[in-house]
């Protein structure tokens, strides 16, 4: 089946959407319906010219996320030109680094950004541009003249205003580069992924067969939108759909969560384990974990109704009209997957890179299989390498329409991640079930090789670990061909209720022995080492691994 352009999904949305609400800042700075985006992405277009921009040219974007970063994507999108996605979260030398790698013309920023950086070492740029009003920061003369002059340039093209009539989004260019996504700030060989508007149209064309939107719908964009999966399932999908999207422009702590959940009321959410794991672990364990509970938790009739119970709280903590609770970017701890999956809630774990736009694998929720991945969406298929898939881990490689066509600049990198027949290699292990599922259990390069070439994956015994008293997070590393567990504990209250008369030394070892229970001599935790602090972790909350030894 042919793949339909995403930018045909949105000229069809707006026809039918037109004075519909489309993007908005939660915080209200910022909002458009979907006339509005029309009107300034048409504006943006004539300003584009007036300064010399070509199609093909490229154009960073590296700010929070917000309603004028969305603009600003379908604006470069539907100008032919390429978005340059940048996480704001990079210093501001990663910065410099990654907009002259990319040879971006103009730079769009953010707050923080404007702060940080100073536009006169990015050599290349033409212009720095505030995302929030779209004011100049800093330009050449030539491209500040045209700049000013915009406004006119537009109002004689469109002198009566935009109307339906004048969206006409190109859709012939699926094989073009679409974006360059930085999977890191490094100033040394940076990955840049390169998408194209196929990979991208592949991802829009899947969910809008397999997530069907309702009339009224709402999300909440909470994940980086520079990384892909927000940019995907928080934005481009819904906006092509016609769902109204609201951009959380503040840190997303819990407080600020649970706040806009309720404003927002989304029929998604997508996110990381570690806030679903937060959220579980602090609002439901505690209410089900004295021993009668965990009597009733197991017997028949009471239980199902205990259960409803609990599914009803997580629901109003999520707002009350949540249909599709989709996890990615890492394992979920086996805990608190199995309340989730005991209360029946309609959650799945789906699994994707930024090489392939990202999806891979997904499942409804209601077929979903327990613990697993999903199965290969029609867009993307997937092989093990392992003489025996269905039992023996070997690497997850990938094929179809969402992959990436390459590294930027980087033909060695590019090279590497290619099979000689043409299969990306993901970097992942795991095996396939007889249905096709995919279980993931860790990745090649965390892989510690056990003393008589056994294969240890750390994921899976910090799993363990995690789900284990007055442990917030953990991290398993080997030390002279010795598991050490690098454990960051519970000191608040509800940690120090578990303890009881115990020392935390005490539980740490208590824990130590009952993981080690279960495993074989060869993967056995020989010491646990409290750290200080959490983990620090990347924009997309995977614990820098490389950090720790």
């Amino acid at each position: 089946m042919a793949t339909k352009h995403y930018l045909s999904y949105l000229q069809e949305t707006m026809s039918r959407r037109w004075d519909c609400m489309a993007l908005a800042d939660l915080d209200g700075v910022n909002k458009y319906t979907y006339a509005d985006l029309a009107r300034e992405i048409e504006k943006l277009h004539v300003t584009w010219r007036e300064c010399g921009i070509k199609e093909g040219d490229k154009i960073a974007l590296c700010g929070r996320n917000c309603a004028n970063w969305g603009l600003l994507f379908l604006a470069v999108e539907s100008y032919k030109a390429v978005v340059v996605s940048i996480l704001p979260d990079f210093t501001a030398e990663g910065i410099y680094s990654l907009v002259d790698h990319s040879e971006a013309v103009i730079l769009y920023v953010g707050p923080n950004v404007k702060k940080k950086i100073d536009p006169a070492q990015m050599k290349g740029l033409k212009a720095t541009i505030f995302m929030d009003d779209m004011t100049l920061v800093e330009a050449e003369d030539s491209f500040r003249k045209a700049f000013e002059g915009a406004e006119a340039a537009f109002k004689k093209a469109f002198p009566n205003g935009v109307s339906l009539k004048d969206v006409n989004y190109p859709t012939e260019n699926l094989d073009e580069l679409a974006v360059i996504n930085y999977t890191s700030g490094s100033t040394g060989n940076p990955k840049g992924v390169m998408l194209s508007h196929l990979n991208l149209s592949g991802n829009v064309d899947f969910a809008s067969h397999r997530i069907p939107h309702r009339p009224g719908d709402t999300v909440l964009s909470m994940l980086p939108i520079a990384h892909m999966f927000g940019l995907m399932y928080e934005f481009l999908y819904q906006v092509c759909e016609g769902a109204e999207t609201y951009f959380l422009t503040q840190a997303p702590t819990p407080t600020v969560l649970m706040k806009a959940f309720a404003q927002v009321k989304p029929f998604m959410i997508l996110t990381v384990p570690l806030v679903i794991e937060k959220i579980v672990k602090k609002g439901v364990m505690p209410k089900i974990s004295s021993p009668m509970m965990r009597i009733l938790w197991k017997t028949p009739g009471i239980n199902r109704i205990i259960r409803n119970k609990v599914k009803e709280g997580l629901d109003k903590t999520f707002g009350g009209r949540l249909r599709y609770l989709i996890i990615g970017g890492a394992a979920l701890n086996g805990e608190v997957e199995q309340v989730l999956h005991d209360i029946n809630f309609q959650y799945c774990v789906g699994y994707g890179m930024t090489e392939c736009a990202p999806l891979i694998s997904y499942e409804d929720w209601w077929a979903y299989k327990f613990h697993s991945c999903g199965k290969e969406i029609p867009q993307c298929h997937v092989r093990i390498d392992s003489e025996n898939p269905y039992k023996k881990d070997g690497e997850i490689q990938v094929k179809g329409v969402n992959v990436m066509q390459g590294y930027y600049k980087n033909e060695e990198a590019t090279k590497a991640v290619f099979t000689e027949d043409g299969w990306m290699r993901t970097g992942d292990l795991g095996i396939l079930d007889k249905d096709g599922n995919i279980f993931i259990h860790g990745r090649s390069k965390n892989m510690i090789l056990g003393p008589s070439g056994q294969n240890i994956y750390p994921e899976e015994l910090e799993d363990k670990l995690n789900s284990m008293p007055c442990v917030v997070e953990s991290i398993v590393v080997d030390r002279d061909h010795k598991l050490v567990a690098l454990v960051f504990p519970d000191t608040s209250a509800e940690g120090k209720k578990l303890l009881g008369t115990k020392t935390l030394a005490e539980q740490m070892e208590e824990n130590r022995v009952f993981v080690n229970k279960n495993l074989p001599n060869y993967s056995q935790i020989s010491a646990i080492e409290l750290v200080a602090s959490e983990f620090e972790k990347t924009p997309k909350r995977s614990i820098k691994r490389y950090l720790y030894k």
